[in-house]
């Protein structure tokens, strides 16, 4: 078998731009508690991307601006409920997930590409990614990074969600709604025992996963989404295992 691994480059850059901001607002996520959020942030995107396939808008700035609408309205919604009934918030967001995934179901009912649709959004689409997509996410993600690691303390909770919801609208296009959650919160889990370089160690993890399972779909044909999250997931797990000191009791 003849393969060749130049075609993965673009697809291998978009997972580490992806991972890039990801790591990060992933231990955030984790320390705040609120585990699910990017789950329905994503899932709340992926509902304005389907709202702007069924108004028939093809420009990519309509269908972004229809996902960035959405998720921003999703995490307006999440600071709220946070500030009103702040013991119930995770279930909440997973109510709004199950909500926004249900009500993309309704939408794509009658489309007889309904259920091509809703694979893309959930798998992605990662290895038909192209250089040109990447350049507008790219400079969105720097100056991301640039507010997150220079000025994160003055956020405050709305605007960690409104940052979240901006970065979360970019990458469920490129990469679909499963990996989004997995770039969150595996590499997160899976440096939570470290007590130093947690950082940097979750990035390693997170882009071995990626050329990992872009190098397991290439040689054995399968889907390049589901098999990177298989990889995020395992490694990380092998790095919590190995990590984390046992339990004595």
């Amino acid at each position: 078998m003849n393969i060749d691994f130049a075609l993965l480059t673009a697809p291998l850059a978009a997972g580490l731009l992806v991972l890039a901001t990801h790591v990060p607002l992933g231990m955030e996520v984790l320390k705040r508690g609120i585990i699910f959020i990017d789950l329905a942030i994503a899932q709340v995107a992926g509902l304005g991307v389907m709202v702007a396939l069924m108004m028939d808008w093809e420009a990519p700035l309509a269908v972004q601006a229809a996902a960035a609408g959405a998720a921003l309205g999703g995490a307006l919604l999440l600071h709220w409920t946070e500030r009103r009934w702040p013991a119930v918030q995770e279930a909440l967001i997973g109510l709004l997930f199950v909500t926004a995934a249900a009500a993309g179901i309704l939408l794509l009912a009658g489309n007889p590409h309904g259920g091509e649709h809703l694979q893309d959004l959930l798998a992605g689409q990662i290895l038909w990614v192209g250089w040109a997509q990447l350049l507008p996410v790219a400079v969105l993600y720097a100056l991301i990074l640039v507010l997150w690691f220079s000025a994160r303390e003055k956020f405050g909770r709305l605007g960690f969600y409104l940052l979240f919801a901006l970065t979360v609208t970019a990458s469920v296009q490129l990469v679909g709604v499963l990996l989004v959650f997995a770039s969150l919160i595996a590499p997160a889990v899976a440096v939570s025992a470290l007590q130093r370089g947690r950082l940097v160690a979750a990035y390693a993890i997170g882009a071995l996963a990626y050329a990992a399972g872009l190098a397991a779909s290439a040689v054995a044909d399968l889907p390049a989404g589901a098999a990177i999250v298989c990889c995020l997931v395992g490694i990380s797990f092998i790095a919590l295992a190995v990590s984390s000191p046992r339990d004595s009791g």
